[in-house]
């Protein structure tokens, strides 16, 4: 029998936890027809927002994948390393985008998916007003990003890292009062309480939080002796799932078992997402392994994690938190005098 992967995200039911996250390769209705066509429940389209500046960018991002080693390797190869970025934004206008994507969810609603509309936050006037035209054109699922991890780094203003609680409630009260239909909240990773800041979306009106979007860095170059690619980037990879998991398991101890945690940063495979939902996500987003690795990660993620749950006789809903809630305090874990030696050089012992 094959496995039950439904689950709800708040008000909506979903056909299964895999989500294709926000990035340049959903820039085009070609490419979110290719992600839908792989399965998956959610296609989160390429951000938007008012900024000409923050469209702009495009022009200017780069890309680079690195090995385990930090070594440059091809970008098609679907690599288990890791991507350093500077990205920009859909450079469509606005409204023209959100049409578009209007009529993309419609298309997925008649394959039991969605195609949600994605805003950055600059202005928050500016977001409310385009809130409001994402709900006017039929899309039935708003993203609303507030920890883009280039706000320090965008001098034009056009993108934002929001990291301050208050500020994300506000905000985020301020979107999900302007409209009905359901809004999701992106987190940035580049915090000392990612948990704090998931509940201060929750009390802003959020119907779930993402979580956690790419770090920032900067990677020297041996050879040329420069930053890569120039300047400070975005770092997205398999690295950062324990750093996922670690805030899904805390902001699911601290805004309760019920509210809906969307997992992004790390997931490459299905049995990446079992342990995203395990430490406490509902859903999962990937984005850099799609870009490396192709549509098809999606497919294989969705053939991995069915694969998984029947292994395991379980659904998808019967997995979330299922390890987060075992987490242990240090205090409670059982004395073990000198296990330490066994993981240290022998030198150290003699």
């Amino acid at each position: 029998m094959a496995a039950d992967l439904r689950v709800a995200v708040g008000p909506l039911a979903l056909k299964n936890p895999i989500i294709c996250g926000s990035g340049e390769h959903v820039l085009t209705e070609a490419g979110i027809r290719a992600a839908l066509a792989q399965g998956v429940a959610v296609v989160v389209a390429k951000s938007t927002n008012e900024s000409a500046a923050a469209r702009a960018q495009l022009a200017q991002t780069d890309y680079l994948a690195v090995s385990s080693g930090w070594r440059p390797q091809a970008w098609n190869l679907g690599s288990d390393g890791g991507i350093l970025c500077r990205s920009g934004l859909q450079p469509r206008a606005s409204e023209e985008w959100i049409a578009a994507v209007a009529a993309l969810d419609r298309e997925a609603a008649r394959q039991g998916a969605y195609v949600a509309a994605s805003l950055i936050l600059a202005g928050l006037d500016d977001a409310v007003r385009l809130a409001k035209v994402v709900e006017a054109a039929g899309i039935r699922l708003l993203e609303f990003n507030v920890g883009t991890p280039y706000g320090d780094e965008a001098t034009h203003g056009g993108v934002t890292t929001e990291r301050a609680a208050d500020k994300i409630q506000e905000q985020v009260a301020a979107v999900c009062g302007a409209v009905r239909i359901p809004v999701w909240v992106k987190l940035t990773g580049q915090s000392e309480n990612v948990a704090a800041l998931a509940q201060a979306a929750q009390q802003g009106g959020a119907t779930a939080v993402t979580m956690i979007g790419r770090m920032l860095g900067m990677l020297p170059d041996l050879d040329t002796m420069a930053p890569a690619l120039g300047t400070n980037l975005g770092y997205g990879g398999p690295w950062a799932l324990p750093l996922t998991c670690y805030w899904l398991a805390r902001s699911r101890k601290r805004l309760g078992p019920q509210f809906p945690l969307i997992a992004t940063n790390g997931a490459r495979t299905g049995e990446d997402a079992a342990r995203m939902l395990l430490a406490g996500a509902t859903a999962v987003e990937y984005c850099s392994a799609v870009m490396t690795g192709g549509f098809g990660v999606l497919g294989e993620a969705l053939d991995g994690l069915s694969a998984y749950l029947g292994r395991h006789k379980l659904s998808a809903p019967q997995l979330i938190g299922l390890a987060a809630d075992r987490v242990a305090a240090y205090a409670d874990l059982p004395a073990r005098p000198d296990h330490w030696r066994r993981f240290v050089p022998d030198q150290t012992i003699s």
